[in-house]
């Protein structure tokens, strides 16, 4: 596994979009002096000798030899999203022999790769870190011909001649027969006054694996009920001096998986607080206090802490769709299948003299996969079970239009 130094002040938000990135893609790092706490700007040395500083995603990417652009005018199939479902459909389509390109803005693994566990997933008794199963996937998707680009975002997509025509923000053009979209939700944000101000000061989105050797001897706090939530209060509690588990319900049974139910109670450095929100956040440059509100009693407390961070579920990433013909939720969510059969317009907007497929959206050959779909289970194991069942929907719908 490759490794780098990183030189630097290891909590700067600079460090820290180094860090997670680095993380979630499986590139193994050491922190050349973990208690530097300069305002230097951060430095990576790469195992070849080659110091970059300040570098961008795009560069590191580049350094490393991943960013690359599409090799075919035209694809059988382009895969916008490389969580579970994008990896999974990318896998089996590139095995079945179709010529595919998968799109990823960021890390390979979307929000499963920031789990630090996932345990429930068939296959893996003893478990297995999100980053590491997803990294897993992308070998296999390389291994059968399917193309990655990474660090890559559409900005705008067009229907023309049985074609899908999508502009990356770089303007880079990606024709296919078919798409799936499988780009999954954005975390959702607290709504708080100065929410921006502390972002990667303290408070962070998602599991933050790349924090938990930051944490030794803190006390932290995760605001969630879910599994993600629930699989970081077990991962901190082996870095922290005390994880606070703060959940807006009066139990854990409703939202939870019981085995980590189970595991949390059995966990002395886990407390968790019920019937709670985090109301207020406060600090100099850097998170120092959080505002707990009981939403019963409306009782208030102020704790001292460094580490917040959120997993409270997310809203779907199809922005982008509002123009198009794709049906959304009132939520925003891609509208598939027999769903499509609710929504006014759909059968005056509908040509084909079929139905649509089970994860066919409203535009013929435009797929939907994973979190980002109306009505999906957000299961790692439900997102790659869609991300194989649209590939084989994808070869009905090529062999209609061939």
């Amino acid at each position: 596994m490759k490794k780098l130094r990183l030189y630097g002040c290891p909590d700067s938000p600079e460090m820290y979009t180094i860090r997670d990135y680095l993380q979630r893609s499986v590139v193994g790092y050491e922190l050349a002096n973990p208690f530097d706490r300069s305002d230097a700007p951060p430095e990576v040395e790469f195992e070849d000798g080659t110091r970059l500083i300040n570098p961008s995603l795009q560069d590191i990417a580049n350094q490393l030899g991943w960013l690359a652009k599409p090799r075919y005018d035209e694809y059988d199939l382009a895969i916008y999203g490389a969580g579970p479902a994008g990896l999974s459909a990318a896998v089996y389509a590139a095995s079945e022999g179709l010529k595919t390109i998968l799109v990823e803005r960021s890390a390979i693994g979307g929000q499963a790769g920031t789990s630090s566990m996932i345990e429930n997933y068939l296959g893996f008794p003893e478990g297995i870190a999100g980053a590491q199963l997803a990294d897993r996937a992308r070998q296999q998707a390389l291994k059968f011909g399917a193309e990655i680009l990474l660090l890559k975002e559409g900005v705008s997509v067009c229907f023309k001649e049985n074609r899908i025509i999508v502009e990356l923000r770089d303007g880079t053009v990606i024709r296919s027969k078919a798409n799936i979209c499988a780009t999954g939700v954005e975390y959702a944000r607290l709504e708080l006054p100065n929410e921006d101000h502390f972002l990667y000061r303290g408070l962070y989105y998602g599991a933050g694996a790349s924090e938990a050797t930051l944490c030794y001897d803190k006390d932290i706090y995760i605001v969630g009920g879910g599994n993600m939530a629930g699989q970081a209060a077990i991962y901190f509690s082996g870095f922290a001096r005390k994880v606070y588990l703060v959940v807006r319900r009066g139990n854990l049974s409703s939202t939870l998986s019981d085995y980590l139910v189970k595991r949390i109670k059995s966990v002395k450095n886990i407390e968790v607080i019920y019937h709670t929100e985090v109301t207020a956040m406060d600090g100099d440059r850097e998170l120092q206090q959080i505002k707990l509100k009981h939403n019963i009693t409306g009782d208030e407390s102020l704790r001292e802490t460094g580490k917040l961070f959120v997993c409270i579920g997310g809203d779907p990433n199809t922005d982008w769709a509002i123009n198009t013909p794709l049906l959304r939720c009132k939520k925003g969510y891609l509208v598939t299948g027999n769903d499509l059969l609710k929504h006014d317009g759909f059968r005056e907007q509908w040509q084909p003299d079929r139905l649509p497929f089970h994860l066919e959206t409203s535009v013929p050959g435009f797929f939907a996969v994973g979190d980002v779909r109306y009505g999906s289970v957000k299961r790692v194991a439900s997102a790659v079970g869609d991300g194989a069942m649209a590939v084989t929907q994808v070869h009905q719908y090529l062999s209609d239009i061939i």
